[in-house]
């Protein structure tokens, strides 16, 4: 199949490219703009003549009928060519590709116009649309306000990128990120928008093969398409029923599709050599791809009572959520019940196996790079929580899901996989997802779950990587529960440095791991109102904000009630969970080893105290895991 592409590219004669994004076909210097005008919102089409195609992710929020075209008003005056005056435009994500394309340098012009607020004096134009623009997964455009750029309304502006294609395809990925109005000039008017895209190559297009070369060559892959295919057939390849294809029919570009059989082949058919951990939500195995690409396969233990497009909906969004410090998805495979996740693979494992793994799996993490570790985490979570479009809330940040890749970045994994893994399709979970040692109490114990749970996580993860010790594992004496209920025995007594860890010697600084340290117990603070939000986390670490760390006050007699309440909690609940979660209790007291692999989780489900109660009140205590904040 690889010669069959390389045979495709050499004979292919497209070497342009000309879109009205979102209009008819029209003509323009000499070239022809092909039409645009599907109104198909959240789907893929391709276009008639096969050049391109496009995908779009998302539906916008507040109505039930959405325009996915834009159209100038009467009352607004475009200036320059006509297809400034429409235009496409998507809640989320809007990718646009080149196909067959010819390998080498192309000219890309991206031209803008923003129809859709006003440049008056009315309500109208107070509306501001924020988006990024990337080409061939770099970013090029960030934070780009048509209006601001254009200088008002209706004016068309160009952007231009010198891109390389290396293969046969271009892509042109718009997404929006969360920033911007959303209610101007009325409900929803959001996201990414663009007029029409041209392409041209950089490179002299009269040099190629002779006429009788490109029959000959045309002639010959044809023969080797239908052998290709024949044979593709006799091996299962191809023909029968396959549902799962049928059902995700017009899905495929919104996110990347692997066949099982790729997935087998990246793994060795899952061999349990190629196994590098189990979570909660199933064992992850190491594969590479045909290309050299190594991956990281995550197989869900079961899907969930969701349809196969409401998974590939919600993976898709999850994917679109792009960040330095998050474990990159790169697509899924679906098979019967099945669904297999497709990561990144990230090289040196979990934080949790570096810090506190066994001795041949540890590594030396000098103080510039636990710091660095830190601000990633806390990066991560901050775009999270504050930055993206999906407002999630992890529920599950501990050690083993922070990943290290090549050169000790942090990046949080499993985010946004508690939603895929309810029993129900519904926005409301009744169930506390977490890990013992890393849940904040008041979630843990009452089952109120916003960001700021993920603030006690984040940490709980920061006290363990000054210390080099594991929460839950690490005990200097009986009566201390975890390894923070120490730090505040330290901190009262005004030892807090005693708990940096001794394989640093002298080698960190004492100023820097005291704000950590000091953060670490503000980030704890047993009211979730007090404990800072992950952007003024950020702040912190970097020195901008000064910080107040509480003093909690530890009874000799009645050791910290939120440990104690938090493991009778754990106790009452042991009836009701899974027999695989019924020894967690001993295994908290005695401590337990996570550290082998990135994705060895102790995470526990524990049903509430009532669930009929939960019930009735839980959109009150449980924000949705894609609580999605829009703010004017």
């Amino acid at each position: 199949m690889e010669v069959l592409d390389e045979m495709v590219i050499m004979i292919s004669a497209d070497y342009e490219l000309f879109i009205n994004c979102g209009g008819p076909s029209i003509k323009f210097m000499g070239k022809e703009y092909e039409d645009d005008s599907n109104r198909g919102g959240f789907s893929q089409f391709s276009s008639r003549s096969d050049k391109w195609a496009y995908s779009s992710t998302g539906v916008f929020t507040g109505k039930q009928e959405t325009r996915y075209l834009a159209k100038s008003s009467g009352f607004l005056n475009v200036t320059g060519p006509e297809f400034y005056r429409t235009a496409r435009l998507s809640p989320l994500s809007l990718k646009y590709y080149g196909l067959c394309l010819r390998k080498g340098s192309y000219k890309v012009k991206l031209y803008f116009a923003e129809i859709m607020f006003s440049d008056d004096q009315t309500f109208s134009s107070l509306g501001r649309r924020i988006f990024d623009v990337s080409i061939q997964g770099t970013l090029v455009l960030k934070d780009f306000n048509i209006m601001d750029e254009a200088k008002g309304a209706g004016i068309g502006i160009i952007r231009e990128f010198d891109v390389s294609v290396e293969g046969s395809t271009l892509e042109i990925h718009l997404y929006w990120a969360g920033k911007g109005t959303t209610a101007i000039p009325e409900r929803p008017v959001y996201g990414p928008l663009i007029s029409a895209i041209s392409v041209e190559a950089n490179f002299d297009v009269s040099r190629g093969l002779s006429a009788g070369a490109i029959a000959g060559i045309v002639l010959a892959s044809c023969v080797l398409l239908v052998l290709a295919l024949a044979t593709l057939r006799m091996r299962g390849y191809l023909g029968g029923k396959d549902l799962e294809n049928n059902e995700l029919r017009g899905l495929d570009l919104q996110i990347g599709h692997f066949t099982l059989r790729q997935i087998k082949a990246a793994t060795s058919n899952f061999d349990p050599a190629n196994k590098i951990g189990e979570g909660g939500f199933g064992p992850v195995y190491k594969g590479e791809l045909s290309d050299g690409a190594l991956i990281a396969v995550k197989q869900l233990s079961s899907k969930s009572k969701q349809g196969s497009r409401e998974f590939v909906t919600e993976i898709g969004m999850i994917s679109a959520l792009l960040h330095p410090n998050l474990v990159r998805l790169y697509g899924c495979c679906i098979k019967g019940n099945q669904l297999l996740l497709i990561y990144e693979y990230m090289e040196n494992n979990s934080l949790a196996r570096a810090l506190f793994g066994r001795e041949e799996h540890k590594l030396h993490l000098d103080w510039p790079t636990r710091k660095k570790i830190c601000l990633g985490i806390a990066r991560g979570l901050a775009y999270l929580h504050e930055e993206s479009r999906l407002k999630i809330v992890h529920r599950d940040i501990k050690a083993t899901n922070v990943l290290l890749d090549k050169d000790l970045n942090a990046k949080i994994s499993d985010f946004g996989l508690a939603k895929l893994d309810e029993e129900e399709n519904t926005h409301i979970s009744t169930r506390i997802a977490g890990t013992i040692g890393y849940m904040a109490p008041e979630y843990a114990m009452r089952g109120y779950l916003t960001d700021k749970a993920d603030v006690y996580s984040f940490g709980v993860v920061a006290l363990e990587i000054v210390s080099g010790k594991s929460n839950t594992s690490y005990r200097p004496k009986d009566e201390f529960v975890f390894l923070l209920d120490w730090a505040y025995v330290l901190q009262e007594q005004g030892n807090l440095l005693d708990l940096v860890d001794p394989s640093l010697g002298s080698s960190y600084s004492t100023e820097e791991a005291t704000r950590m340290l000091n953060l670490a117990l503000l980030c704890t603070n047993p009211s979730p109102t007090l404990r800072p939000s992950m952007s003024s986390v950020i702040s912190m670490l970097d020195g901008k904000i000064a910080i107040q760390a509480p003093i909690i006050k530890r009874s000799e007699t009645n050791p910290d009630a939120r440990f104690r309440a938090f493991e009778k909690r754990f106790q009452d609940s042991q009836t009701h969970i899974s027999s695989s979660s019924q020894d967690s209790r001993s295994h908290m007291r005695r401590g337990i080893s996570m550290e082998d692999g990135p994705w060895i989780d102790s995470s526990i489900c524990l049903p509430s105290k009532d669930d009929t109660r939960h019930h009735s009140s839980s959109s009150k205590l449980l924000k949705d895991l894609y609580d999605v904040n829009l703010s004017d």
